[in-house]
């Protein structure tokens, strides 16, 4: 069984009334950076967040009466769980979500409240993959595949035919690759719409599923790896979506965790854009240089929103860290009423903003009468922190940047 352009147009013509059509504007910052013309798909703008919500509906609308009635099962790390959670259960159908022990407490909380049972089962997807497909044989239940499925293939493909029609004299598409039923099914609606546009995938350094099933030329299994990319976190990539990959897709590149990192960090700051790390392998595969794309018109698929604040919170603060707009200083100095004043003045002459303080008198070599004090400081970047580092010298403290 394969996938064409019809079952793709099929698939919009189903599912269209109920799917928001996500926005394509161009991005002068980002097109800059990176020297394309870059146009951002954000499909993470959808209901649940996520792309996902397209190939789920199109197959929960495909079910017959005896399935539905039977209840769906299926496997996901967050986004398809909740796309199945919220289409099914907005149809009367009972859904069941088998999720890893790991996944984030946000998308196990937003799979409940859309309405599914959700069963918490092993150490990654793999594992998960496993006990739902035999929960769903020993229930019987319709086990809905999140990539290596026809429909859901078809329905993900409707982000090409979007992407066709919003985005002007379009050269060239960057797509996040997990399993591979996204990038299938847009790749297809693309290629056979328009072959001289160039499909690009990208994967997670740590998993590169799809990039390892290319060069093997059938699917293999890797190691598991964790990464902040969890939704795309699939050792195995699927034999359908192979297939299609091979047929459509010009070229696979991956990203590592830093760049992924960074590009969270730049969408949110310059696109007011909240991406997960999956969300954002596209546009750090652009900014890292890493795709053969050289100034053409490019649409980048921003998939997914669906990001754990705590996580979001480090990758802000590691952003700063590495920006130079946030730095850490030990400083030691007499411990006598008035020397922090003193000190703290030099620090606010120079324009530094403190962020936190600690004190430390018995550790770090201090001297009987001294202390050391660790300063977190908000900087202006590298230049910044040179000056404040001069201003230090001048004043004769002894001091050191804690990296």
């Amino acid at each position: 069984m394969s996938v064409s352009l019809v079952d793709v147009q099929a698939a919009r013509e189903r599912i269209s009334r109920l799917i928001y059509c996500s926005p394509a504007p161009y991005s002068a910052a980002l097109s800059e950076m990176t020297g394309q013309q870059v146009f951002l798909k954000l499909d993470n703008l959808q209901r649940t967040g996520a792309f996902k919500e397209r190939g789920a509906l199109n197959k929960i609308l495909t079910l017959t009466e005896a399935e539905k009635s039977h209840g769906v099962i299926a496997a996901s790390a967050g986004n398809h769980a909740q796309a199945v959670a919220f289409h099914a259960t907005r149809r009367g159908i009972k859904a069941r979500i088998v999720m890893p022990l790991m996944t984030p407490l946000v998308k196990v909380s937003s799979t409940t409240g859309f309405g599914a049972e959700v069963v918490l089962h092993g150490a990654n997807y793999d594992e998960a993959f496993a006990e739902a497909t035999r929960q769903a044989e020993a229930d019987g239940m319709t086990f809905l595949h999140p990539f290596d499925d026809a429909e859901v293939i078809a329905g993900q493909g409707t982000i090409g035919l979007e992407m066709l029609e919003q985005i002007p004299g379009l050269e060239a598409v960057v797509i996040p690759i997990g399993g591979g039923g996204l990038i299938s099914g847009v790749a297809c609606a693309i290629k056979e719409s328009n072959p001289n546009i160039r499909v690009v995938g990208v994967q997670t350094e740590r998993l590169p599923s799809m990039l390892r099933a290319t060069e093997a030329g059938k699917p293999v299994t890797i190691p598991a790896e964790a990464t902040i990319a969890d939704g795309i976190a699939v050792r195995r990539a699927g034999d359908l979506t192979l297939s299609l990959v091979q047929r459509y897709v010009d070229e696979i590149v991956t990203v590592d965790e830093e760049e992924i990192a960074k590009a969270i960090l730049i969408l949110l700051e310059r696109e007011k854009t909240l991406a997960e790390g999956a969300g954002a392998v596209a546009l750090a595969a652009l900014l890292q240089r890493k795709t053969s794309l050289d100034g053409q018109t490019t649409g980048v698929l921003v998939g997914g929103g669906n990001i754990d604040v705590s996580l979001l919170a480090k990758i802000i603060e590691r952003g700063l860290v590495k920006d130079g707009r946030r730095t850490r200083v030990r400083i030691h100095l007499t411990d006598r009423p008035g020397a922090l004043h003193q000190l703290t003045k030099i620090l606010a002459d120079v324009r530094a903003n403190i962020v936190q303080t600690a004190h430390d008198r018995a550790y770090y070599g201090v001297n009987l009468g001294d202390t050391v004090i660790d300063f977190t400081l908000e900087t202006r970047g590298y230049e910044h922190i040179r000056e404040i580092g001069e201003v230090l010298t001048a004043a004769a403290y002894r001091h050191e940047r804690i990296e």
